[in-house]
């Protein structure tokens, strides 16, 4: 009999390579913005040394990860390859005004000039960015958001913005919390808080959070505005991920799992659920790809704290 029972040499070819996924090499670069797939760090690059990536989140906190290691990109599991042009802080970044109102920090767009503007910086926001400005010292009033995401997406857009303005943002760590938060603040006139809430809808439960606060002890100096969205994620126009809607998901399904399942994507544990948001987060670049109902909400509240007492 002629017929090779067994095949071709198992042992020819690239065998140790057969059924594991090719991941794509990209050359560092500061301030582009990875994500620790273990541990689920996400920030900017700030320097490499001695082996190590220095990651800054949008807090300003500084981690080290092996560059050999894996990481994610928009989304995308990269590996490293070394920079073509220095990634170190320079003297000017690394000192205490290094923070401006252009460069912003880890998350914020970059301000883009446009020809229609005789080549003026905008902001993310659509604001003229103010070259060579240092941050501003913070106001004492404060934005408050619901949790990490609304956080890093007014960052991203606003970020600019805000530190002109001196303006701070905080997370609540959900609605619920607000009336302890504002309790612990003792807001005033000269100390205001601006508050933004997911899904302010008749009947929600979050309207009637924010009805409660301003009617309460602290209303006067507090404003609580909302958008109609289920989540944060919404309020990012769908066409920047691919859809011509966001999907319905039944509310058996936990919502950002039921999206991430309808796009395809892994949903299984948290860490899956903060990936599908830095590849949401990525597709942003302006407030061009967010939705109007989202963008006058935040624009009222930075004016609501930055008015003069």
């Amino acid at each position: 009999m002629d017929e090779d029972r067994y095949g071709s040499d198992v042992l020819s070819g690239d065998w140790r390579s057969r059924g594991v996924q090719k991941v794509r090499q990209v050359p560092l670069e500061r301030d582009m913005v990875l994500e620790d797939p273990d541990s689920g760090w996400a920030g900017a690059v700030v320097g490499l040394e001695a082996g190590n990536v220095s990651l800054e989140d949008w807090k300003g906190r500084v981690r080290a990860f092996p560059f050999v290691g894996q990481f994610l990109l928009e989304g995308e599991l990269v590996t490293l390859s070394r920079p073509q042009a220095p990634v170190g802080r320079s003297a000017a970044a690394a000192s205490p005004a290094r923070s401006t109102a252009t460069a912003g920090r880890p998350g914020a767009a970059p301000a883009v000039r446009h020809a229609s503007d005789g080549g003026r910086l905008r902001t993310a926001s659509g604001s003229f960015a103010v070259e060579q400005q240092r941050a501003r010292v913070a106001l004492p009033s404060r934005i408050m958001v619901e949790g990490k995401h609304d956080a890093e997406l007014v960052e991203k857009v606003w970020g600019a913005d805000l530190r002109v303005e001196g303006v701070v943002v905080e997370e609540l760590s959900g609605v619920d919390n607000l009336a302890d938060v504002l309790d612990d603040f003792r807001p005033t006139r000269e100390r205001r808080v601006g508050v933004l809430v997911d899904h302010l809808v008749p009947g929600s439960k979050e309207s009637r959070f924010a009805d409660a606060v301003m009617r309460g002890k602290w209303g006067a100096h507090v404003l609580v505005v909302g958008h109609p969205f289920v989540d944060v994620w919404q309020s990012v126009k769908p066409a920047r991920v691919g859809l011509q809607a966001w999907p319905t998901i039944p509310r058996s399904i936990e919502w950002k799992a039921g999206i991430c399942q309808a796009l395809g994507w892994p949903h299984a544990e948290q860490a899956d659920i903060a990936r599908a948001w830095q590849r949401i987060l990525g597709q942003v670049r302006t407030f061009a790809d967010l939705e109007p109902q989202l963008l006058g909400r935040v624009e009222e509240l930075i004016d609501f704290v930055t008015e003069p007492a």
